[in-house]
């Protein structure tokens, strides 16, 4: 089972048997989910709706669907440019 150590700084290098499992190269990013008290490391590849349904908050039962997310701001944002407020 491979280990990662935190530093001080709460920085941690990816263990060269994930970066391999997960064919992680250099300055690629990573998501951390966590799932009740563990955290499930995901490659960052595409956009951020690639990721739908794999975050949600805190207090939240569901995933976040981002797709409405962004709808919702859109049309916010459609109102606000009408009506000057």
């Amino acid at each position: 089972m491979p280990i990662a150590v935190l530093t001080s700084k709460g920085q941690m290098t990816v263990p060269k048997e994930i970066r391999k499992a997960l064919n992680l190269k250099p300055s690629e990013k990573v998501i951390i989910v966590v799932e009740g008290n563990q955290a499930v490391i995901k490659p960052l590849r595409g956009n951020i709706l690639d990721i739908a349904g794999s975050v949600s908050l805190p207090h939240e039962e569901k995933p976040i669907d981002f797709r409405k997310v962004r709808e919702d701001v859109r049309k916010k944002i459609a109102k606000k440019a009408a009506t000057g407020r």
